[in-house]
């Protein structure tokens, strides 16, 4: 199950912004007494009570037809049309105003469950001022404070009651589910047309042209499958799109219902940095990943020249020394069939179970091998490990004190798993804990 994805929308200079870095334990966006400091959307993993989830920080919804204010309500329009809970921020210090009822009526059309907060009710006496926020139609108003963090767990207790009850597919155990994703004219679509030889999406050399999410089933080698394009936006009247804006917001989306994350590469234009922003994510996230270079067709694609680019890509994105590389043409399909068995590889792997007592064995050879390390004159170690998880492989090590387990000793114990067991295509997560 995809992690949720929440949107902090209000008109500007509401608090919106110190609200989100509150939740995220940072200071990520600009905060500033000025309103549309914040213009574009700001992303971040936020948790509550064990529950993790994806926040959005936008910029204000204001009507107007200047170019700032169009471009900052296209964000925030992105965000609601994404977003599966909406937190609509509103000045307690200010009631309610008319932009506030004008985002009120942005957000019934949305058909998203919203949670009304009224941020700066910084002392008691003004709780008792804040029941005017009924009439918005949105249910109970929670006073909050984002300056001094007051009353953001009872609002967020709200906000994560929603999850369980949204429509948040959870894949069918056996079939596989994989997403394309990559900046824009990168060849995503092209590649789903000659995965599915058909003319299933628009393909276009304007970026952006993917405006729907589109999900397709097909079955090969009696395997089947679920291949998610990345999704799009529907572009409003005559509102300029600035389509490298919106991709990680749809990465997002996309990588959080996979079970395997095609991240796209450009053999012609080569790797540039929002490559390695994008494919970040599905790295958090803890998916299986392939790294998919396409467009091979514009190159010299003899062995050498395919080595030199692995080379490149290896030093680009060291954080995934685990993904597997598929060099293919989608225009041309060559090398297209070396695809889907690294698709389903990947899967195997990111759901593979190792039996303790084999597990046990492989470790303590690396132990033998390579001794633990000592801190301070105390010697690491390594009473037991078990596997604890899969979507990713997760192991848990019990040890003497883990905070003995340097992270380069970490490494080489990922390492030896690896050679012992495989987890091509899929990261996989150590955990150090001290046994009770």
């Amino acid at each position: 199950m995809r992690k949720s994805i929440v949107a902090i929308v209000g008109r500007p200079n509401v608090g919106k912004s110190t609200i989100f870095n509150r939740l995220v334990g940072e200071r990520i966006s600009i905060v500033e007494d000025t309103p549309g400091v914040t213009r574009d959307r700001i992303y971040a993993q936020a948790e509550w009570l064990t529950t993790q989830f994806n926040l959005i920080d936008t910029g204000g919804i204001e009507l107007g037809d200047e170019p700032l204010l169009v471009q900052m309500r296209e964000q925030a329009d992105v965000a609601i049309n994404e977003a599966d809970v909406i937190i609509f921020i509103v000045n307690g210090r200010e009631g309610i105003t008319a932009a506030d009822e004008e985002v009120a009526k942005i957000l019934y059309k949305s058909n998203k469950p919203v949670v009304l907060a009224v941020n700066k009710v910084d002392n008691p006496e003004m709780r008792e001022e804040i029941y005017e926020f009924y009439s918005l139609g949105f249910g109970e108003p929670f006073p909050i404070s984002g300056t001094h963090g007051l009353g953001l767990g009872d609002m967020l207790d709200k906000v994560v009651s929603y999850f369980e009850t949204l429509n948040d597919q959870i894949n069918d155990n056996d079939t596989i589910y994989f997403s394309l994703i990559g900046r824009p004219n990168v060849g995503k679509s092209s590649l789903v047309n000659a995965i599915l030889q058909q003319e299933r999406v628009i393909v276009s050399d304007i970026a952006g042209t993917t405006r729907d999410a589109i999900d397709t089933p097909f079955k090969k080698d009696q395997q089947d499958y679920v291949i998610i394009d990345t999704a799009g936006m529907r572009k409003r009247g005559k509102i300029y799109e600035a389509t490298e804006r919106y991709s990680i917001l749809r990465a997002l989306k996309a990588i959080e219902r996979s079970d395997v994350v095609l991240t796209l590469v450009d053999a012609e234009s080569g790797i540039i940095e929002q490559d390695k922003k994008i494919a970040g994510y599905a790295h958090e996230a803890g998916k299986a990943v392939i790294i998919v270079v396409n467009k091979w067709d514009t190159i010299a694609s003899d062995e050498k020249a395919m080595k030199s680019f692995e080379e490149k890509i290896r030093a680009h994105f060291p954080f995934l020394e685990y993904a597997n590389i598929v060099f293919l043409s989608a225009l041309t399909k060559k090398r297209l069939h070396t695809l889907i068995p690294q698709v389903r590889l990947a899967s195997e792997n990111h759901t593979k179970r190792v039996e303790t007592n084999i597990l046990n064995d492989v470790i303590m050879d690396a132990v033998a091998m390579n001794p633990t390390p000592t801190r301070h004159g105390k010697r690491l170690k390594i009473l037991y490990t078990t596997q604890v998880a899969v979507q990713p492989p997760t192991f848990v090590v019990f040890v003497n004190d883990p905070e003995l387990l340097h992270f380069s000793y970490e490494r080489f114990l990922e390492n030896r798993i690896r050679d012992a067991f495989g987890f091509e295509g899929t990261p996989i997560k150590i955990y150090a804990r001290r046994r009770s």
